[in-house]
């Protein structure tokens, strides 16, 4: 799994115009599964992003969890970053897991953090999707499970 985790002040998602999910401060999540991804690797990346210390505290450092400051998730499916751009001028999106393997590592990575008491917001699985965000700091971080 490859996820991309923008630091937010705010960020919602819509959907033919209609607002699917949105949040106030947290994270905005783009979630890529690949083809051997397991329940373990959103176990593991569910713990780590939760946990994940890049808040600031009141000295102004980076040592605050999402957990720590109460903060929200929105979380967007992503194939695209599984996408390889190395060769000629349109990705190769073959290591993106098929749609029937991917939105069950996807919601179980979702549940996983509702379970760890974080509100998680999401777009809709497959969809065309507008997402908007305050991206906070600038912070952004990419987390992998392998």
């Amino acid at each position: 799994m490859r996820v991309v985790v923008q630091r937010s002040k705010a960020a919602s998602v819509k959907v033919d115009g209609a607002t699917v999910g949105a949040i106030d401060k947290g994270f905005v999540l783009l979630v890529g599964v690949t083809h051997e991804d397991k329940e373990a690797d959103a176990a593991f990346l569910a713990d780590k992003i939760a946990n994940l210390r890049i808040f600031e505290d009141d000295g102004g450092k980076m040592n605050l969890s999402l957990l720590d400051v109460g903060g929200e998730v929105l979380s967007v499916s992503q194939f695209t970053l599984y996408g390889d751009c190395r060769k000629g001028r349109r990705p190769n999106f073959m290591e993106a897991a098929r749609p029937e393997h991917a939105i069950g590592i996807y919601e179980v990575f979702n549940q996983l953090l509702r379970e760890k008491g974080i509100n998680v917001e999401t777009g809709v699985f497959g969809a065309m999707m507008d997402v908007q965000l305050i991206n906070d700091g600038p912070v952004t971080l990419i987390v992998e499970s392998k």
